[in-house]
Formats: structure tokens, C-alpha cells, sequence
């Protein structure tokens, strides 16, 4: 890992201010709120031309012509009331609406983080960008409905919103290190052959992304380690009878608790990395941030572009949530009539819904890189995908915890082999130190090919590698009819042939 004295000159009083920048900490400056001047706009108050101006204009040309899409916004709002029989119709325009929404809440969450020193800037704007996610899940878990007693079971699947939520966890993390990471790599390599960034970024992020790999992991090993051994055996009467004491329903009670102790050392992981970019790497991330910033091919135009006040930036922040949140429950509501028409669980969970929840983000990273900020577009594909891993992921766990809600790290093998591979070929590509467009491609190859494979996935309640289902289906016959009511009592009536 290189330290600041690798950036320092050979000239004394370079060496000294250096060190001096070392030994100052983040966190002292951002309290006293010190302000970067690129990040004033001169005025005070709310003015609302300059404010519809600044937001049309919004910080590139790409997300500006996302605002085209505004009209979906109020459209999206009179559907989910004046045509409330037509949920396809519903999803489709609030899927749209979200784009802008999200695109406005990254913006407003840029206009936050210029006024503030680099580093905490950075890393706010990261935060805001996820704040849709959260919200998300969030409203996923809150609207998850388990099978009650003397409730019809249907397809087996009514209500289950945890199986799209995991997916959505995972497939967060995989749009980001492959299809914005790529296409980052791809849109850079075009405008500049080779694009070099600084290890110290790269090296960070790909280590904690092994070591949140390992704490989702964790479960879902346990859970496929250990479901055979729950031994039962069927009575003269038809009944199976779990044995030794350890049925599916201690089990998974097992890894409802592992998941929730794992969530909190997550959570805390992440706490650890807040504070190692706020104190120990300052100088480093700051440097080569602020390096990085000054190599901007568009640095001049960025500079003149207005700028929203501080009143306007939180008006910005609230109008925006308030929509995105909107527009995330209309969503969810829709998402069985969705998975109804055709669209599988996996798919939806693991590509749709990160497509849309990050999209402003996405935006912003590939923008950056095009203007050949690539260490600033590095941090903003990485940083996502740590705070989903070690802070989204686990905050819906203690959510569910807190609503008495069954919501585990227990994730089909499938999707967990994915992450792990997708992490694995990000980090052989950081190696080098360099991108270029062909590497871009691959991500987002390697991608599609994951998106084709999690269509054809089937939906929890068909088949399953690690679930519940999976250990009744191994109980009896193939024609065994399942009470979930007995299965709570670990007493599974069996209906056989013979």
C-alpha cells in the first residue's frame, strides 16, 4: 500500500507540508466546516428560475438529458390513482420516474458534497447516491408478507418479498463492479488509451470487498453445510418425524441469528472503513482525489457551470427522496402483478431494480471517466458496492429484525457464486493498475451473460439451492403436499401414492 511520501518532492518544504497534511485528521476540518471554494455559488437564499435552471443543467450532458424524463414523474403518480387495475402500466412509468428522481438526488447530493473537503465530500456523495437503495429495501421488507395461519398457500410465494431483496442486495453489488465499472473503463479507453488510477484506492476497496464477500457468505455456507444433516424418518401413519432435534425450522432459526450477529459486525466493518478514509489515508485519498480533479478534461467548464445555495441544495434533497420514495412503494406494490406476467424473482431482484436504484450514480462514474477522472470514477463504482455489502445488505437484516420480520444472509448458492466471481475478476483487472476499453467490455459482457442466466433462473417457490423447500422436497415423495402450519411444530403431514 503506497503512503503520502511517494507523492511527496525531494524539496524540504514540500516534505514538511506533506507531513503536516498527514497529521491532519477529516474529521476536525469537517466539523468546523470548512468549505471548498469550487463548491460556492455566490448567492444566498432560494431563488426558484436559478434553482429549475441549475437542475436542468444539472453536472453533465448525459444527466441533462435525463430530465426529459420529468414528465414520467407526474404521470407515474395519476396511473397508480386513476388506473389502479393496470399494474404493468403503473411499474413501467414509475420505473421510468425513478431515472430522473435518482438523478436529482445524486445531483443535489453532489451540489452537498462540493461543499465540503474532498474526502468527506467523496464519501457523503457515495452515502446520497445510496440513500435510494436503502429506501428500497426498506419498503421491501416493510411490505413482505409471510403465509399465515389458515391463509391458502397459492403459489407458494404471495407476499414473499425476501427472496427479491436478496437478489437486490446482490445484484447491487454486481452492477456496479461490473456493468458501471465497465462501461466506465469502456467510455474512458475510448476518449484515452490507457487510464492509470492509484492502488491505494483500488487495493482498499477491493479488499473489503472480499472481506464483505465473506461475511454474505458466511449463511449461506452454513445453511448448504449443514441441511443434510437434519435427519428425520416417516411413521406407520403417514407422518415425517424430524429426529435429534435438529429439524429446518432450528435451522433456519440457526441462521436467522447468524445473520443478525453478522449484520451488526458488518455494519461495524463499515464504521472501520468511515473513519480509515477519514483519518489514517487523509493525505493519500485527498491527494490523489484532488490530483485527479485537476486532470479533468472539462475541469474549466464544470468550474463556470452555476451552482445551487445551500437552501436550494436541501430543498433539491427533500424533493427529490420524497419522489424517490413515492415512486419506490408504487414499485413494490406492483412487483407480484410483474412477477405474475412473466418477469422471474431473480431477474427482477438482481438486474431491474439496481438498474434503476442506481442510475444516477452510474451516471456520474461514467461520466467522470470519460473525462478521464478515473480514480474519482473508481471510488464512486467501489464505494457503492462496500456500503451495500458492509451497510445496506446489513441494516435490512436489523430492519427485519427490529419488525419481526424473517429477513436472513441466507443467499441462493447461485447468486453468492456470482458476487464471489464477479469480485475476483474486478480484482485481477485492478491489479495492473490500468484500464482500457477492452477491459470495460468484458465487465459488461460478463455481466449480460449474468443477466441472461438469472432470466431463466427459477423462482424460489420452483426450485431452490438453498432454502427451506429444499429440505421439505428431500422429506418424502414427489407428491408429499406440505402444511406450512406443521412445519413450525418441525410435524409435516405426507401424502404418498401408496
Amino acid at each position: 500500500m503506497p503512503t503520502s511520501t511517494s507523492h511527496a518532492s525531494t524539496d524540504g518544504g514540500h516534505d514538511s507540508h506533506s507531513e503536516d497534511s498527514e497529521n491532519t485528521a477529516l474529521l476536525p476540518s469537517f466539523l468546523r466546516g470548512e468549505v471548498e471554494l469550487e463548491g460556492e455559488s455566490g448567492r444566498h437564499g432560494f431563488h426558484p428560475r436559478h434553482f429549475i435552471s441549475v437542475t436542468y443543467k444539472s453536472s453533465n450532458i448525459v444527466s441533462q438529458y435525463v430530465n426529459f424524463l420529468w414528465p414520467f414523474v407526474p404521470l407515474a403518480i395519476i396511473f397508480r390513482y386513476v388506473l389502479p387495475n393496470h399494474p404493468l402500466l403503473i411499474f413501467g412509468f414509475a420505473y421510468i420516474a425513478m431515472i430522473p428522481s435518482a438523478n436529482l438526488l445524486g445531483f443535489a447530493g453532489q451540489e452537498f458534497a462540493k461543499k465540503m473537503p474532498k474526502v468527506a465530500g467523496t464519501l457523503i456523495e457515495t452515502t446520497f447516491g445510496s440513500l435510494v437503495e436503502i429506501i428500497l429495501f426498506v419498503v421491501l421488507i416493510v411490505q413482505h408478507q409471510e403465509l399465515g395461519e389458515g391463509e391458502d398457500e397459492g403459489n407458494g410465494d404471495e407476499g414473499n418479498l425476501i427472496p427479491i431483496i436478496q437478489a437486490a442486495i446482490l445484484g447491487s453489488i454486481l452492477t456496479n463492479l461490473l456493468l458501471c465499472l465497465g462501461l466506465c473503463f469502456f467510455v474512458g479507453g475510448l476518449r484515452k488509451t490507457t487510464q492509470k488510477f492509484h492502488s491505494a484506492i483500488s487495493e482498499t476497496g477491493n479488499g473489503l470487498l472480499l472481506v464483505a464477500a465473506f461475511g454474505l457468505l458466511i449463511p449461506s455456507a452454513f445453511y448448504s453445510a449443514l441441511k443434510g444433516e437434519t435427519t428425520f424418518e416417516k411413521s406407520s401413519l403417514g407422518f415425517v418425524i424430524w429426529k435429534d432435534n435438529f429439524t429446518p425450522d432450528t435451522l433456519q432459526r440457526d441462521i436467522l441469528k447468524i445473520s443478525q450477529v453478522t449484520s451488526i459486525v458488518l455494519i461495524i466493518a463499515f464504521g472501520c472503513y468511515l473513519l480509515f478514509n477519514a483519518k489514517s489515508q487523509h493525505s493519500v485519498f485527498h491527494e490523489v482525489i484532488e490530483t485527479d480533479e485537476h486532470r479533468d478534461l472539462d475541469r474549466e467548464e464544470d468550474q463556470a457551470r452555476m451552482r445551487y445555495t445551500g437552501k436550494e441544495t436541501t430543498v433539491a434533497l427533500l424533493i427529490s427522496l420524497t419522489l424517490a420514495t413515492l415512486l419506490l412503494i408504487y414499485l413494490v406494490e406492483q412487483i407480484e402483478a410483474v412477477v405474475h406476467s412473466g418477469v422471474p424473482d431473480q431477474f427482477l431482484g438482481l438486474i431491474l431494480l439496481p438498474l434503476v436504484e442506481k442510475a444516477a450514480e452510474h451516471l456520474t462514474a461514467i461520466d467522470e471517466a470519460y473525462d478521464g477522472v478515473i480514480n474519482v470514477a473508481l471510488f464512486h463504482c467501489l464505494g457503492p458496492s462496500i456500503q451495500t455489502a458492509l451497510f445496506n445488505g446489513p441494516l435490512v437484516v436489523i430492519v427485519g429484525w427490529i419488525l419481526g420480520k424473517p429477513m436472513d444472509l441466507n443467499f441462493e448458492i447461485f447468486m453468492i457464486v456470482l458476487v464471489v466471481l464477479g469480485i475476483l475478476v474486478v480484482g485481477n483487472f485492478l491489479r495492473d493498475g490500468e484500464s482500457n476499453w477492452l477491459e470495460g467490455a468484458l465487465l459488461v459482457i460478463v455481466y449480460v451473460i449474468i443477466a441472461i442466466a438469472s432470466w431463466y433462473y427459477p423462482n424460489p417457490d420452483v426450485a431452490t439451492s438453498n432454502g427451506i423447500e429444499g429440505l421439505v422436497a428431500s422429506a418424502g415423495p414427489s407428491h408429499v403436499t406440505i402444511d406450512k402450519v406443521l412445519l413450525k411444530d418441525s410435524l409435516i403431514m405426507a401424502n404418498s401414492d401408496g
